[in-house]
């Protein structure tokens, strides 16, 4: 006997306000733009998008095309969702704030002194991997 499979959606297992921060915060730690803004339209579909369309002023069509896998919201519409959903942004210093010293003689062809950034190993696969375990529970 064969057994269907249907399509995991995060958006079935997001219940609370801490799921819902957790995961956002996991998504924020990959540094993936694509992947951030498609954890928002999973966390708006969750809370339910006419609700969510009502609340930022944002058309339920034009919600679903930003945040799906291959959309491409702007700014004040991430925006929009996230005062929505009741979620912000916070900023916090880093050590070296994400940036190494430039190779020698390196330059711009601004003429400007280059600056190269430091990437952190392994950070966004932790974060994708935290994010496959929450949405697993």
């Amino acid at each position: 006997m064969s057994k269907a499979l249907t399509k995991f959606d995060a958006a079935a297992t997001l219940r609370d306000s801490e799921g819902i921060a957790e995961y956002m915060a996991a998504a924020f730690e990959t540094g993936d733009p694509r992947y951030i803004s498609h954890a928002l339209g999973v966390v708006a579909r969750a809370k339910g998008m006419s609700e969510i369309a009502r609340t930022s002023g944002l058309s339920r069509e034009h919600l679903y095309r930003s945040f799906s896998e291959n959309g491409n919201p702007t700014l004040k519409s991430i925006l929009a969702v996230m005062d929505a959903l009741g979620v912000q942004l916070s900023a916090t210093a880093t050590d070296d704030a994400g940036v190494s010293e430039p190779k020698p003689g390196a330059t711009r062809k601004s003429g400007k002194k280059a600056t190269a950034r430091k990437a952190k190993p392994n950070a966004e696969k932790r974060s994708k991997a935290r994010i496959r375990k929450i949405e697993a529970a």
